[in-house]
């Protein structure tokens, strides 16, 4: 695969961006690799500076669902563009957005519009530590809720430890009110909370998207939500990634959970930087202006972003039964097939999948937390990763992320994943 053009980029970056990116995991440094750089994207396809084109699994992080450049929806944003770009103002098209929301989340009954799911998690955490009166945090081991300096901390050695900052910058006296807790152990939430009685809130991707995606064991979720129940403690669902990819009404209506609050991002905006928070009424009128918790955003409620998301949910609104229903079987057709493949070679491949996201680990047991995903093969990944690069097909540049569909995404383009993959393993196993 030519890179050249790629390459001179990746050379002009570094001179001028840390690490020549605006987001770290597109260095590549974890697959040994060097970044290609886009040019454009049209349906399910990425095209680089170089002519080279990707099948593309990592639809923008998931924030892609219809297909790039999907012509309805540019046709919408160019209307959007002519009425102004940012108004720093009201306008009626945030009501439209928040109604479609809350209407397909019965959890919320009121919801603030932020511009990324970083600023939404932020906000969350905010409005229960200010609700509640209290500071203490439970986050999950793998579980990624953007670069929140309360979020940013990893497991300690027990099973319930304070937090340990995992970023220089961010100072021990606030990581100290973060406690991590292991996902799908219900136990090690219920020690933590033993332990202490300055518990805000409880908050949680309930299908990991950011250790691959890990899927939650029967009973974990409701165990959770009768924990956070029982002591008082918020319930936040960090929904940036699974809202509206796994389902209208996102991972909580599949699992039939009522949290306190939930935060969005990426689909609701159809490319576009957006977030969103929201949750029960008696929580969220403790914002200002109406309460003593502050949160504001200029360019929150973005008219184009807030357009674009109009567009984009109702088309999955009125679609619903035909989008989910094939992206379900998008998935169970590629994993079928890919781990027949794995088999027959002897590769120790495994894919957990639910509607709409996937991840394939390198492993010969279950993935079901932290644990188990960080003692998958990164080296076969590595090999996996590029060799799929090579035949065109773009995964994400770390085993520990998931991958997505589109709406744009063919039966002929599954098919030449599904080739792709048999070439890749011929290869790793004859090497």
């Amino acid at each position: 695969m030519i890179k050249t053009r790629s390459d001179e980029y990746c050379i002009e970056a570094r001179q001028l961006i840390p690490g020549g990116v605006n987001s770290p995991v597109r260095a590549f440094q974890s697959v040994n690799d060097r970044p290609f750089y886009v040019k454009r994207a049209k349906g399910a396809y990425l095209y680089d500076v170089d002519g080279n084109s990707f099948i593309d699994y990592v639809s923008s992080w998931g924030a892609i669902v219809l297909g790039h450049a999907d012509d309805a929806l540019i046709t919408a944003v160019k209307d959007a563009l002519e009425d102004g770009t940012s108004y720093g103002a009201c306008h009626p098209y945030e009501i439209e957005l928040a109604r479609l929301i809350v209407d397909a989340f019965p959890s919320m009954d009121s919801i603030r519009l932020t511009t990324s799911g970083t600023e939404a998690t932020m906000s969350a955490v905010r409005l229960a530590r200010g609700y509640t009166g209290k500071d203490g945090i439970i986050k999950f081991r793998g579980c990624y809720h953007g670069h929140v300096d309360s979020l940013l901390v990893k497991a300690g050695s027990g099973l319930a430890t304070f937090g340990i900052p995992d970023s220089a910058g961010v100072p021990a006296d606030l990581a100290k009110h973060t406690y991590v807790a292991d996902f799908n152990r219900l136990g090690t939430v219920r020690d933590i909370m033993d332990g202490s009685d300055d518990i805000a809130c409880v908050i949680i991707e309930p299908i990991m998207g950011n250790m691959g995606v890990i899927l939650p064991e029967e009973g974990f979720l409701k165990g959770l939500e009768k924990l956070c129940g029982e002591r008082g403690i918020l319930l936040i669902f960090d929904e940036v990634i699974s809202g509206f990819r796994v389902g209208f009404g996102g991972a909580q209506h599949i699992w039939g959970i009522d949290p306190d609050l939930t935060c969005l991002g990426k689909i609701i905006g159809g490319g576009f930087p957006v977030g969103a928070f929201g949750g029960k009424r008696h929580i969220m009128e403790r914002l200002a202006p109406l309460g003593d918790i502050y949160q504001a955003g200029t360019l929150s409620g973005n008219p184009v972003a807030v357009r674009a998301g109009i567009h984009v949910l109702g088309r999955l609104k009125s679609n619903a039964g035909e989008i989910y229903p094939g992206f379900a079987g998008a998935g169970e057709r590629l994993s079928g097939a890919v781990l027949e493949i794995a088999g027959r070679y002897g590769v120790p491949y495994r894919i957990n999948s639910i509607t709409g996201m996937f991840t394939g680990f390198f492993s010969r047991s279950a993935v079901t937390d932290y644990e188990s995903a960080s003692a998958c093969d990164r080296e076969l990944y590595e090999k996996f990763f590029k060799g799929m690069l090579e035949n065109g097909i773009f995964f994400a540049p770390s085993q520990f992320e998931a991958s997505f569909f589109t709406c744009a995404l063919s039966q002929s383009d599954i098919d030449r994943t599904i080739e792709a993959c048999e070439n890749v393993f011929r290869t790793i196993v004859n090497e």
